[in-house]
């Protein structure tokens, strides 16, 4: 049967990434037929036992890749121990792989979202360190002045420390509300309401529209649309080397 590498087989699996699976192959971490792992090692599916810090691995799934729009009230997680309802719960019940949300958009805010088990393309959406942009929507109470914006676009000091957007502007605005758009690079804990609270004005409503390529017009109208990988290189400047293979 034909081998594979073996931190190509643990990022297939959703766990994470190529480059943290050979983080933890280095680390001792992972262990095939009961062996310590080296780098470059091979394996074959369904043959060979692969564990990751003592767990074993069954078997790859298929890759799949479902954008969904999240409403309010979802919390996004595979599982919530307070009973509140889960990303998960948006997908069709005939899929029956694991997939994690790439990303976060917190209980009170809606948008866009992925949830896939490639764990290559989750790291390349989410870490830092690739510079992925999200942009959001926050409508806010009151008429946000050209003084408020422009602290807004040249950053503000959050208890983290000083962020600043990638880019920032109004697209609506009267006496009671208006409609901020905010490019942001990083993902801070409820990053985009803090931000916005610093400047003076209190978010009553935040939809995320872009999540690095994707955008809400790429689901159709549909709440939930699965895509393929075909669909990914299509839509984004990504090649295939940013997906698990």
């Amino acid at each position: 049967m034909e081998s594979s590498k073996l931190q190509q087989v643990i990022a297939h699996k959703g766990i994470t990434s190529r480059r943290k699976a050979e983080d933890l192959i280095r680390a001792g971490k992972v262990s095939v037929n009961g062996k310590t792992a080296h780098i470059g090692q091979r394996v074959v599916l369904g043959e060979d036992i692969i564990s990751v810090n003592g767990e074993k691995i069954d078997k790859p799934e298929k890759l799949r890749y479902f954008l969904v729009y999240k409403p309010v009230g979802y919390v996004s997680t595979t599982s919530d121990e307070l009973g509140r309802k889960t990303v998960l719960k948006l997908l069709p019940a005939k899929v029956t792989e694991r997939l994690y949300p790439v990303g976060r958009l917190d209980k009170d805010s809606e948008g866009l979202m992925l949830l896939s088990n490639d764990g290559e393309l989750a790291n390349k959406l989410t870490h830092p360190s690739f510079g992925i942009q999200k942009t959001y929507e926050a409508t806010v109470k009151g008429k946000v002045s050209y003084k408020a914006l422009q602290h807004l676009r040249r950053g503000v000091r959050l208890s983290e420390g000083y962020v600043s957007p990638r880019s920032a502007k109004l697209l609506d605005k009267d006496p009671d509300q208006s409609i901020i758009q905010i490019s942001l690079s990083e993902g801070k804990k409820h990053q985009v309401r803090r931000m916005v609270a610093r400047i003076g004005y209190d978010v009553i409503k935040l939809v995320r529209t872009k999540l690095g390529p994707f955008q809400l017009e790429h689901l159709g109208g549909k709440p939930v649309r699965e895509i393929t990988k075909e669909d990914i290189l299509t839509i984004s400047k990504l090649d295939s080397s940013d997906l698990t293979t």
